[in-house]
């Protein structure tokens, strides 16, 4: 009888060692012929080290080059840092999708709104329902989190089972959505877990996170108590304080105006789905005109900082329908997401010099939480027990605080993983065996680029020394044919004497030309070679940095 090499791997390509970008592989089998499952398939904001890039999203070429053993793609819940690459990589993909219904709703409303995007075939499934990818038995177990239909996985193996809990909380009152299922994983737990997969975010916080009713209560007082206009903004997708700001809104007998695309999609799914029953409509931004300030909440989208956002239009006022006055009140019912500071605070510096009273979650309980607090994970691994821990969603230091409490917890093997790191699950003890490299991509418009593009490289120097573009037109002997042209930009207007760059720039070039042995000057190659090197250090030497510098040579 042939002897069975296979083993149970799990692979990170998104979410660990960074918040957001989820993407997580689970492989069985033989080396050679092992197959897989895709956990999540989400997005991450750029930052300002990727001038021009919209989003990051995971780099699957390492599955991309064996789809044929990818199984299945898995999505835990809704949320962008979940889902949000799945319309743009699953073509290269293809393999069955697997999603709740309102994950699946959200995904095609989103599709509706991007010309071109081709339908992406959905398996809806129901927690407590049990299916087949490949050599995986998947079960979908209800967890609260800040978005409706949140899951955690249970992943059946012939070596054994696996917990992947997503992003979750215990929540008893969660407003809208699932309360966590203690029953199904303290039933887990003794039915044996290899490993459990757990979220991070807030493992550095002590005790139990707030309720979603708790905020609900404060956002009623504080609306209450507002004499003018309220406008909150917080994440679109999280459906539950949508419905306590609603809530909050009707009982202070005001109407809820809901101002920004994003929000539009998620309101619309969460009627669709009932989510939303017993609230009466809400108004359109056409409303804002005609009701009177103290009856009014806006609901809007832009609780990051994204600057095309409602509240980043009306902090700049810029908005075409709404506009903020003193006396006002902007609630950021919300957590900034780590680095999103700068733009979150600019808008709320914005807001403040406009005369609006602005409220974030530390002047009261504005917003919670929708991950684990210490005491919540301690929680979990009381109901699941599992031989090995591998702390996921997190940047190094919450997957490293959150190692530590697993091992006092008394886990047999915990391990620290970083995306790209490959891990043996089984047989054996639980060890990382394979670096396979985990980069991600740019979503640069509507191009989706490699990190290392240059011309993301070429953005960032141009916003740190700015440009010289150089035309030059010679004639058959290498004689100037015409004045040479420049243009300039991203540069100070003088040097530190005094004297203007042009002017620097216009000598440089001439002399360059007239130092050229009248052979090269025949030659525009050598002649581009020669002024871009010369105005480059000429600048450079007045400047005390080297611009990009493009010379362009014409033969007439």
């Amino acid at each position: 009888m042939a002897k069975d090499d296979s083993n149970l791997v799990f692979l990170p390509l998104g979410g660990l060692g960074e918040i957001g970008r989820n993407a997580a592989l689970y492989g069985y089998g033989p080396k050679k012929n092992r197959e897989w499952i895709l956990v999540d398939c989400g997005v991450s904001f750029a930052g300002p080290e990727a001038p021009g890039v919209d989003l990051y999203l995971p780099d699957l070429r390492f599955i991309e080059a064996q789809k044929d053993r990818l199984k299945g793609i898995i999505i835990t819940h809704a949320h962008e840092d979940h889902i949000g690459a799945v319309m743009d990589l699953w073509p290269r993909l293809k393999a069955p999708l697997y999603a709740t219904q309102f994950a699946a709703d959200l995904l095609e409303v989103r599709r509706f709104s991007e010309p071109g995007a081709k339908p992406i075939p959905v398996n809806i499934v129901a927690p407590g329902e049990r299916f087949d990818c490949g050599p995986f038995n998947i079960e979908m177990i209800r967890v609260a989190h800040s978005i409706p239909e949140s899951t955690a996985l249970a992943l059946r193996t012939p070596s054994g089972l696996i917990v992947h809990t997503g992003d979750w909380k215990i929540d008893p009152t969660p407003v809208v959505g699932w309360t966590t299922d203690e029953a199904r994983f303290r039933a887990l737990g003794d039915e044996g877990v290899l490993a459990l997969v757990c979220d991070s975010t807030n493992v550095n916080r002590d005790g139990i996170s707030p309720s979603e009713a708790d905020v609900s209560v404060a956002l009623k007082e504080i609306i209450g108590k507002a004499k003018a206009r309220v406008a909150v903004t917080t994440f679109a997708s999280n459906v539950a304080r949508i419905r306590s700001v609603a809530e909050a809104a009707f009982a202070n007998d005001r109407e809820v105006v809901v101002v920004g695309r994003a929000m539009d999609r998620v309101i619309q799914v969460s009627r669709e789905l009932g989510l939303l029953d017993g609230l009466p409509p809400f108004k359109t931004a056409d409303a804002f005109s005609y009701l009177p300030r103290h009856k009014i909440v806006l609901l809007m989208t832009g609780s990051q900082g994204e600057p095309r956002a409602a509240m980043a239009r009306v902090a700049e006022e810029q908005h075409p329908a709404i506009a903020l006055a003193p006396g006002d009140t902007a609630i950021f019912s919300s957590r900034t997401i780590p680095g999103n500071e700068k733009a979150v605070g600019k808008i709320i510096n914005n807001l403040t010099r406009m005369g609006i009273d602005v409220i974030t979650d530390r002047d009261g309980l504005v917003h919670v939480s929708g991950h684990p607090r210490r005491g919540e994970l301690e929680q979990m691994y009381a109901w699941v027990r599992p031989q090995t821990a591998i702390p996921a969603h997190g940047e190094p230091y919450h997957l490293h605080e959150h190692a530590k409490l697993a091992r006092k917890l008394g886990v047999p093997n915990v391990l620290e993983v970083t995306d790209g790191e490959l891990v043996a699950l089984s047989p054996g003890t639980p060890a990382i065996i394979d670096e396979i490299g985990a980069s991600h991509l740019n979503k640069d418009g509507t191009i989706i680029t490699d990190a290392s593009d240059p011309a993301v490289q070429e953005r960032r120097r141009l916003s740190f020394s700015g440009i010289i573009s150089i035309a030059l037109a010679l004639d058959s002997r290498g004689e100037l044919a015409g004045t040479p042209t420049f243009d300039i930009s991203g540069l100070p207007e003088r040097a530190s004497n005094g004297q203007m760059f042009d002017a620097i720039i216009e000598d440089a070039i001439s002399e360059t030309l007239d130092g050229l042995p009248r052979g090269k000057r025949r030659d525009p190659e050598s002649v581009e070679t020669a002024v871009e090197r010369a105005v480059r250090g000429t600048v450079a030497e007045r400047w005390g940095k080297k611009p990009v510098c493009h010379v362009l040579v014409v033969i007439v």
